[in-house]
C-alpha cells in the first residue's frame, strides 16, 4: 500500500483543487459533476484498466517497469536499438523528473494545511516543507527497510480516513453520485472550448501521477497482491475521496482552489490531519526517492548510464539501493522548485507532462509487445491500445501547452537524463572501438608463444577484457596482453580472460558462468570465462571467481589477496580534426567520466583484490 500506492493516494490533497482552479468565477453545478466524472473515469481507463489489468501482464522474469519493457522489446529488435526503444529511454528521463518533483509537490500540499488550520502560520510554510525534504533526503543512505515498516500501517489509515470523509460528503448530498456515468464527462468536454478542456485535462493527470508505480514494482511484489489492494483498498477510497470533495463543491462552489481536501476535516480534527497528510506525503516522497535509485541502478547495468557509486543498504534485497550522487541532486533539484514555485498549485504545471509522457511511450510500447510477445492480431492490439494512446496523447497535449508556465521542468530533466544516455553510450562505443583497433598479437601466436617459452610470470593473471575479445572465435588476443608481453617480455604462466555480460533480462538464473579452456600444455593454461549478470542483480567478479574456484573450473589461490588481476584505464584523446559536434560530446562525455566509477570497482574490483592497472591511450576520431 505505501510503496506502490503512496504516490497516487495523495494526489487528493490537491488534484481536485487545481482542477477548475484556472476558472475567473465559481464552477457551475453541471461542470463540477462532468469534473468529478472525468477524474473517475480518468482513473478507471488509465490505472484500473490499462496498468492493473494489462501492463502488469508484461512482465519481465517478474520485474516491470521502464527497463523490463525495454528489454521484453529488445528481443524483437537485435539489430539495433529502435526509435521506440529510444522512446522509452526518454521515458526514464521523465521518470527521472517526477521523481524530483513529487517529493517537492507532494510534502508541499501538505504543509500548506498549515494556512488552512491558522492563516497565521502561512509564512512558514515553506520553511517547514524544506526542513522535511531535507530530513527527508538525510535519512537515504539507512536504507528504507526502517521507514517502510511504518509505510502500510500509515497508508492504510490514509486510504481509510479520506474514504470516510468523501463518504460523509456524499451521503449529504447524494447529486454527486450522477458523476458516476461518463456522459457528464463526455458532456463537459464537448460543451468546453479547446482552451478549457486543455487546461482540465492538464490538471486530471495529476490524479493519476503515480500509477506507473504499479508497473514499477511489480517485481517487488507481484502482479496480484498489487491488483488486490488497488482494487479492495485504493480504488474505492479513492473514488469516494473524489466523490466527497465534488460533493463539498456542490455546496460551496468558491471552494475550488489548493487545500479543498482539508476543508472535508472537521475543525476538531485538521491538526492530526495535516500530521497524517505529512507522513503519507514523505511515505509517497521515499517510494518516488527509491524508485529513482532502482532506476538509475538498472541504466547503469545495462551500460546506459555513468557508472555512479551504489550503495546496497539490505543484504537480502537487490532492489534497496542507494545512490548518493543521485540522492542529493534530487534534494537540490526539489529545494530549487519549492523556492521557485512556492506552493502546489504553481507545481502543478511542471508535474503532469513527465507522467503523461510516460503513460504515451508505455502505452505505444504495450501496443508493439501484444503483437510480438502476447501473439495478438494487429486488430486486436489497435482495438484495445489504440484508445488509450489517444487518451495519453490527449494528457501530452494538455500539458505541453504548460510548458512556459512549469512544464520546461520535467521536459528539460527528462532530456538532460535521456541525452546523458546518448553520450554515455556514443563514448563506450568509441572507447571499444578505439581498444579494438589497436595492435595485438593474434591467438595462434600467443598459443604457440605459450607453448614453446621457457620464462613465464609466475603470477595467475586475471584480464578483464571487452566482449569482442571474449568471442570464441576471435582470431586476435586482447590488447591488455600485448601490453603485458610488451612491458614484461614474457607471458603469465595460467591467464585467465574474464568478460562481463549485461544480457537485458532481471535475473540470470542458469548458465551464469561460461567457462571455455583455450590452451592447456605443460607449461600452463589459457581459459576464457564469461559471467552474466541480470539488471537487478550486483555484478561482482570477485565471488563469480571464488565460486569457479571453489568447483575447479579455473586454477587460482584460495586467498583472493594473492590475486594478480589486471585492468585498463583509458586516456582519452580527441583527434585534431574532430568537428565541432563531436567535440562537444566528447567533452560531455570526459565530464561524465568524472563523476562515473571505473568499472573494476563497479564490478566489485579493487577493494579487496590487488590491480594491476594498464593506462592504455584511446583516440577519439
Amino acid at each position: 500500500m505505501g510503496v506502490v500506492f503512496g504516490d497516487i493516494g495523495t494526489s487528493p490533497l490537491y488534484a481536485v483543487g487545481l482542477l477548475f482552479a484556472h476558472r475567473l468565477m465559481a464552477p457551475t453545478p453541471d461542470e463540477i459533476v462532468g469534473g468529478i466524472s472525468l477524474i473517475l473515469w480518468t482513473l478507471t481507463l488509465v490505472v484500473a484498466f490499462k496498468y492493473a489489468f494489462l501492463v502488469l501482464r508484461a512482465d519481465n522474469d517478474g520485474e516491470g517497469g521502464v527497463f523490463a519493457l525495454y528489454g521484453l522489446l529488445d528481443r524483437f529488435n537485435r539489430k539495433g536499438r529502435s526509435l521506440l526503444a529510444w522512446a522509452l529511454l526518454l521515458g526514464a528521463g521523465l521518470l527521472f523528473g517526477d521523481g524530483m518533483i513529487t517529493p517537492a509537490i507532494s510534502v508541499l500540499s501538505a504543509v500548506e494545511g498549515l494556512a488552512v488550520a491558522a492563516p497565521s502560520l502561512s509564512g512558514f510554510v515553506i520553511p517547514v516543507t524544506l526542513g522535511l525534504l531535507a530530513g527527508l533526503f538525510w535519512v537515504q543512505h539507512r536504507g528504507s527497510r526502517a521507514v517502510g515498516r511504518l509505510f502500510g500501517p500509515v497508508m492504510l489509515t490514509w486510504f481509510a480516513v479520506i474514504a470516510v470523509l468523501g463518504g460523509m460528503q456524499v451521503a449529504a448530498h447524494p447529486a454527486i453520485l450522477a458523476a458516476l456515468s461518463p456522459l457528464h464527462a463526455v458532456q463537459l468536454l464537448i460543451h468546453g472550448n479547446l482552451s478549457a478542456n486543455l487546461l482540465l485535462l492538464g490538471a486530471v493527470i495529476l490524479v493519476v501521477t503515480g500509477g506507473e508505480a504499479m508497473y514499477a514494482d511489480m517485481g517487488h511484489f507481484g502482479a496480484a497482491p498489487i491488483r488486490r489492494a488497488w482494487f479492495a483498498i485504493a480504488f474505492p477510497a479513492l473514488l469516494l475521496t473524489y466523490l466527497g470533495q465534488g460533493a463539498y463543491l456542490l455546496l460551496d462552489p468558491a471552494r475550488t482552489g489548493p487545500g479543498l481536501l482539508f476543508h472535508l476535516v472537521p475543525q476538531v480534527l485538521l491538526l492530526p490531519f495535516i500530521v497524517l497528510a505529512t507522513l503519507s506525503t514523505v511515505i509517497a516522497s521515499q517510494a518516488l526517492i527509491s524508485g529513482t535509485f532502482s532506476l538509475i541502478s538498472q541504466a547503469i547495468a545495462l551500460g546506459l548510464f555513468p557508472q555512479l557509486k551504489i550503495k546496497h543498504t539490505h543484504r537480502g534485497q537487490a532492489g534497496e539501493v542507494y545512490v548518493p550522487f543521485i540522492n542529493w541532486l534530487l534534494f537540490i533539484g526539489c529545494v530549487a522548485l519549492v523556492i521557485g514555485f512556492e506552493s502546489s498549485a504553481a507545481l502543478g504545471s511542471a508535474y503532469g507532462l513527465a507522467v503523461a509522457g510516460n503513460m504515451l511511450m508505455t502505452s505505444v510500447a504495450m501496443m508493439v509487445l501484444a503483437r510480438k510477445v502476447w501473439k495478438w492480431s494487429e486488430l486486436s492490439a489497435s482495438l484495445v491500445f489504440a484508445p488509450l494512446v489517444l487518451i495519453d496523447a490527449g494528457f501530452v497535449i494538455a500539458n505541453s501547452t504548460k510548458v512556459l508556465e512549469g512544464g520546461y521542468v520535467p521536459l528539460c530533466i527528462g532530456l538532460a537524463v535521456f541525452s546523458t544516455m546518448l553520450v554515455w553510450h556514443w563514448g563506450r562505443a568509441k572507447t571499444l572501438a578505439a581498444y579494438l583497433s589497436r595492435r595485438a598479437l593474434p591467438m595462434p601466436d600467443v598459443i604457440a608463444i605459450h607453448r614453446t617459452a621457457d620464462r613465464f610470470i609466475e603470477q595467475t593473471a586475471v584480464l578483464m577484457i571487452p566482449a569482442h575479445n571474449c568471442a570464441k572465435k576471435t582470431r586476435r588476443a586482447p590488447a591488455l596482453l600485448q601490453l603485458l608481453w610488451e612491458r614484461n617480455g614474457a607471458l603469465p604462466r595460467n591467464i585467465i580472460f574474464v568478460h562481463v555480460d549485461h544480457p537485458k533480462v532481471p535475473f540470470i538464473h542458469e548458465d551464469r558462468f561460461e567457462t571455455t579452456v583455450i590452451e592447456d600444455n605443460p607449461n600452463g593454461r589459457l581459459v576464457r570465462v564469461e559471467m552474466r549478470f541480470g539488471f537487478m542483480e550486483v555484478p561482482d567478479v570477485e565471488v563469480g571467481l571464488q565460486k569457479l574456484a571453489q568447483q575447479l573450473e579455473i586454477q587460482l589461490e584460495p586467498d583472493h589477496r594473492k590475486w594478480n588481476v589486471h585492468v585498463v584505464r583509458e586516456h582519452l584523446a580527441p583527434a585534431r580534426d574532430m568537428g565541432p559536434i563531436r567535440a562537444i560530446r566528447f567533452r560531455a562525455y570526459e565530464l561524465l567520466r568524472l563523476i562515473s566509477q571505473p568499472t573494476y570497482y563497479h564490478y566489485g574490483l579493487g577493494y579487496d583484490v590487488p590491480l594491476s592497472v594498464e593506462i592504455l591511450p584511446v583516440h577519439f576520431s
